[in-house]
């Protein structure tokens, strides 16, 4: 090679260097604007589907409210000019986009309150259940999930590998119906210790109702924990697994490091991006609550709500809460794309 061409050779280094560092600097803003702009297309999608889907439902909404009393023509005319369903059916629409684009979910046919009201009055006992259990199954699932894959092969990696299986695949409302069988009703000389459902007994007041609120807490925050936590160990597991074999592991041993440190401060962290992606996904689920298990265990929370709206049907209020549930989830899903760059940066290139 001549003296003259290492110049240039060296130039064209000095040329090309920093452009890798400008794209990298710029995907991130592009990858931003692309996922929010997703996320907005899915809330306007959602707010559509929200308003057809329901009224598919067969029932007339204005004589379930009447349950069932003999009512003049004249009246249920009245309650539909009320409600605005003698309104053409494009025209509810644009006045329900409308509407919920400023956060108005009209009024509740059967409670006869603004929809936002009934949502954000029973929105602090779902996260109470659910943040509860979601706290609950997602340490639980980690842990055993790295402890099996650590240990893959042995007693415990089978045995918690096979109870996750089997529990997950349980319906949440069959376990929390034996559950009060079991618990709450007493079978046999084994009585019962739990309450049968609600999220008070009434009465009390101060660290008395803590208590009690706690105590009624207790088997739907089993039911959650026992049928979701298995998602998260067999992710987590999955994930480590594939990470077991990686080179820089074998240095890190090699350095003398311990298989425990090993473990804590090099496998783990590298093989929790799907476990990111489903934690995002359980806390948007977090704020819809489940609604099975809320409505055996009769939680008064946003789940029972929407099932009780359902049996109506009360158009309004399911509009809203199906929109609020959907929104959660997509909100969740895109913080967690927005997170993924931030433990590996070659996702936004």
């Amino acid at each position: 090679m001549t003296a003259e061409a290492t110049p240039a050779l060296v130039g064209d280094k000095q040329q090309t260097a920093p452009g890798p560092r400008v794209r990298r600097g710029s995907a991130y803003p592009r990858y931003l604007a692309g996922k929010v702009a997703g996320a907005a297309v899915s809330l306007l999608a959602v707010l559509v589907t929200s308003f057809f889907l329901f009224r598919l439902i067969p029932g007339d909404p204005v004589k379930t409210m009447t349950g069932g009393r003999q009512v003049s023509a004249e009246q249920l005319a009245a309650y539909r000019a009320e409600f605005g369903l003698d309104l053409p059916l494009w025209r509810q629409f644009t006045d329900y986009c409308g509407k919920a684009l400023t956060g108005d979910f009209g009024t509740s046919y059967q409670f006869r309150a603004p929809v936002i009201d009934k949502i954000t009055e029973a929105l602090p006992n779902t996260l109470l259940l659910t943040g509860t259990a979601f706290v609950l199954y997602t340490t639980l699932g980690i842990f055993l999930g790295t402890r099996s894959a650590w240990r893959r092969g042995g007693l415990g990696d089978r045995f918690n590998t096979g109870l996750a299986l089997t529990l997950y695949s349980i319906p949440s409302f069959w376990l929390g119906l034996l559950l009060i069988i079991v618990l709450s009703v007493g079978i046999g000389p084994l009585p019962g210790m739990f309450p049968t459902g609600g999220m008070e007994s009434g009465g009390k007041e101060g660290f008395a109702y803590v208590v009690d609120v706690a105590h009624h807490l207790v088997l739907p925050v089993v039911t959650l924990v026992a049928v979701e936590y298995g998602q998260t160990l067999l992710v987590t597991r999955s994930a480590l697994l594939d990470e077991m074999g990686s080179d820089y592991l074998t240095t890190a041993r090699a350095k003398g490091l311990r298989d425990d440190l090993v473990r804590r401060r090099h496998a783990v962290p590298n093989a929790l991006l799907p476990t990111v992606t489903l934690i995002f996904i359980n806390l948007g689920r977090t704020v819809a609550g489940v609604i099975l298990v809320e409505t055996v265990f009769s939680w008064p929370g946003l789940g029972g709500l929407f099932y009780q709206a359902l049996s109506v049907p009360d158009l309004p209020l399911v509009q809203g809460l199906f929109f609020v549930f959907a929104a959660a989830v997509i909100v969740m899903n895109t913080l967690a794309d927005l997170v993924y760059p931030l433990l590996d940066p070659r996702v936004a290139r």
